[in-house]
């Protein structure tokens, strides 16, 4: 299926949040929140934040990062640097020191947007320690901090009022920003464990998000819950992107709660979610026991991770409108695949990902040579929603073949039907609840325990993130480590919490191929016995 050129982006996000607040200034953006989330509201906000960056010498092309919760200010804060041609970075809000300090100097972020606290964690005090260790060094700015320290999120836009307080127009001569001009830098775990900067202009992410929205029949007016962090793929296109390009509402959650989850469907009338396999398990089973059926809920695209048909079957089963089904992307090629196309009530839904949309599809071998419908191989894929390509030039080495298609990693099959299923990964990451984590990052950070000689971090079976991380490892003579005193180690180091072990043995060596590799494979299947009871921890037979 190919979508119209009529669905590609006509102009920038500030451009199409101007004619969102002229043409309907009092319609509400975000919905349950405290304060006026009006387009006209925000889109104020944004130019008087714009100008106060733009006061502080920032111009198109650089860096603006932000480490902020589903909150109403990441809306602003994108727009603004919409506004000014700057280059959005979303960082976890999970993120801690190793992965900011790398993340924030390779980015060479100018500003950081962080919160005061959030989940009772110190971010600012984090940002403290981080003194020194960042080059260059950003403007940090904290949003809802109530200590009045330092450079405050309320504090620009307020300067900023009262400098054009009795003027139509501020006095800044906002940038002409190409539609092809990078527009978002987003970090993505890759296979040697340094996170890999992806690429996207203004154009590739539009696209992506209408093409999608007409997929799914989504319309003006349409709300959409928003659970997926705004700092990942999904939640910044879904909850700061598609309701100022498609006049779409936004209901957002800071914080997963099923049960909440349920009854914001049902008080704002919620139309359409994205969200990883546990948001529909969890949410299926709390409108089963709040005795709901989500009656306006048309739309649950779930991906980010494996989904199990079951899932799917259970959530169409219980919610009146069937609407679960799978579907597949990547931060590199958003939304490869759509899911069944509406009103389609057959197994497709649960069982395949769906036909590729406005993207050409193709599985090959090890040589790249195509293959035949229902053949497993690597999925490569090229479209205008496709990424730019990564930051570093070295890491879009081998990422792309000899006719410019994207080399995802992962493995799949076509049927020749057209429907696409993926079966499998080529590269090593563990993806936890629709995160991508570099198993060697975490290998890097435990070879650093004294008791460790070496340690080799594969996937488990978790029930409800779908997978789990489960460390191997080869003691120092004489050494036993335990799990706590590892965890205990990554904490000290900065390693974010997601990526901590949950399971680990202690083994005398790994299974190897001939030239010495780890056979990650073998490892998996063991530690997969091991969490569901089949074996111990031994794999020394």
């Amino acid at each position: 299926m190919q979508a119209s050129r009529r669905l590609s982006a006509r102009a920038t996000l500030i451009e199409y949040a101007a004619v969102a607040a002229a043409a309907t200034p009092e319609a509400q953006v975000f919905l349950g929140e405290e304060g006026d989330a009006s387009y006209a509201s925000l889109f104020a906000r944004a130019e008087r934040l714009a100008a106060a960056l733009w006061r502080r010498g920032l111009r198109p092309g650089d860096v603006l990062a932000f480490q902020l919760p589903n909150w109403v200010e990441a809306a602003i804060v994108n727009l603004a640097a919409s506004r000014l041609g700057l280059v959005c970075a979303p960082l976890m809000p999970t993120y801690r020191d190793a992965e900011l300090t790398f993340m924030l100097n390779d980015s060479r972020s100018r500003v950081v947007f962080i919160p005061g606290s959030f989940r009772s964690f110190d971010f600012p005090q984090m940002y403290a320690s981080l003194r020194g260790a960042l080059a260059p060094e950003p403007l940090i700015v904290t949003v809802r901090d109530a200590s009045g320290a330092g450079t405050r999120y309320e504090d620009l836009i307020a300067d900023s009022e009262a400098r054009t307080a009795g003027r139509d127009a501020n006095d800044i001569p906002w940038p002409r920003v190409p539609l092809d001009s990078v527009k978002l830098l987003l970090y993505t775990s890759g296979t040697t464990g340094r996170p890999k900067a992806v690429l996207h202009s203004h154009e590739t992410l539009a696209r992506a998000l209408l093409v999608s929205a007409a997929h799914w029949n989504l319309n003006c007016g349409d709300v959409v819950l928003m659970p997926s962090p705004v700092t990942h793929a999904t939640g910044y296109a879904n909850a700061l992107e598609l309701p100022f390009i498609l006049a779409t509402r936004t209901v957002l959650m800071d914080r997963w709660d099923a049960r909440r989850a349920v009854e914001l469907i049902d008080r704002f009338d919620v139309a359409a979610t994205v969200g990883a396999t546990p948001f529909l398990k969890e949410l299926t089973a709390a409108a089963l026991e709040a005795g709901s059926s989500l009656d306006s809920l048309r739309v649950f695209a779930c991906g980010g991770a494996a989904v199990p048909p079951q899932v799917v079957r259970d959530a169409n089963r219980a919610l009146r409108n069937k609407p679960a089904f799978r579907v597949y992307g990547s931060s590199e090629a958003p939304y490869v695949a759509l899911g069944r196309p509406a009103n389609d009530m057959d197994d497709v839904a649960a069982t395949t990902d769906g036909a590729p949309v406005d993207y050409d599809v193709r599985i090959v071998d090890s040589k790249q040579q195509q293959l035949a419908p229902g053949e497993e191989g690597e999925i490569v894929v090229s479209g205008p929603s496709l990424f730019l390509g990564y930051a570093r030039e070295a890491d879009n080495d081998g990422c792309f073949t000899a006719d410019g298609y994207f080399r995802t990693g992962d493995l799949g099959r076509l049927s020749a039907e057209g429907q696409l299923t993926i079966t499998g990964r080529t590269k090593d990451l563990i993806i936890r609840g629709g995160e991508n984590i570099s198993a060697k990052e975490i290998e890097d950070a435990l070879h650093w325990h004294p008791q460790v000689a070496e340690a080799a971090v594969v996937s488990m079976p978790h029930e409800r993130l779908g997978e789990g991380v489960f460390a191997f490892i080869i003691p120092r003579p004489g050494r036993y480590p335990a799990l706590d005193e590892l965890l205990a180690h990554l904490q000290g180091i900065g390693l974010s919490h997601q990526k901590f072990p949950e399971r680990m043995a202690v083994v005398s060596d790994f299974p190897r191929t001939a030239s010495g590799k780890v056979r990650k494979n073998v490892l998996r299947t063991r530690a997969a016995q091991i969490v569901t009871g089949a074996a111990n921890g031994s794999i020394d037979s």
